[in-house]
């Protein structure tokens, strides 16, 4: 059993640098420890190498969006609970692929497998809920949602930023419509 200082600590080292790699992917491993708190024993001690802090950052906001989808849907209909689900899959998404220099192509393979399933199974629990409920389509399928929105993390953000009108598109197409 982890020490619960352990875990405050572990926790603090990827708040910071959730933080430092989004404002800046070039931050060091020093720097990370400093933003946290701790001393470099204690980072290196979590994350012996700066991939491995990488990956776990990673691994954590994913995590925490296909976490999200249950209180996302007990607050919203499930195709506004898909549209603020994707909008933070595709934050993080566009944070991994910044990362990708930080990472060697295996641990980019292995953490793209390692995700697919929990993002897979969020995806299929909100379209579930809109299929029961006849707000979705009944041949929505996962995989077509998340490889259709694989275009929305390559957009380019900012002011001319495509990715909310390009899931709207997205989300009208998987409306149920009456029939004819």
């Amino acid at each position: 059993m982890v020490r619960s200082d352990a875990r405050e600590n572990r926790a603090r080292i990827l708040a910071a640098a959730r933080e430092a790699f989004t404002e800046d992917g070039a931050t060091s491993m020093n720097q990370v420890a400093q933003r946290a708190g701790v001393g470099a024993g204690t980072l290196y001690r979590n994350f012996p190498t700066r991939e491995s802090l990488v990956l776990a950052v990673y691994q954590d906001e994913v995590a925490r969006i296909v976490d999200s989808a249950p209180a996302l849907l007990a607050e919203k209909p499930p195709l506004e609970a898909l549209r603020h689900w994707t909008s933070g899959l595709v934050a993080v998404m566009r944070r991994k692929h910044g990362l990708g220099d930080a990472l060697s192509p295996n641990a980019y393979q292995s953490i793209n497998e390692q995700s697919y399933g929990p993002v897979v199974a969020a995806i299929n629990a909100i379209l579930d809920v809109g299929k029961q409920d006849g707000s979705i389509r009944e041949d929505a399928d996962a995989g077509d949602f998340l490889q259709l929105s694989g275009a929305l993390w390559r957009a380019a953000p900012g002011p001319d930023d495509r990715s909310p009108r390009m899931l709207a598109l997205i989300l009208d197409g998987l409306r149920a419509r009456p029939h004819q």
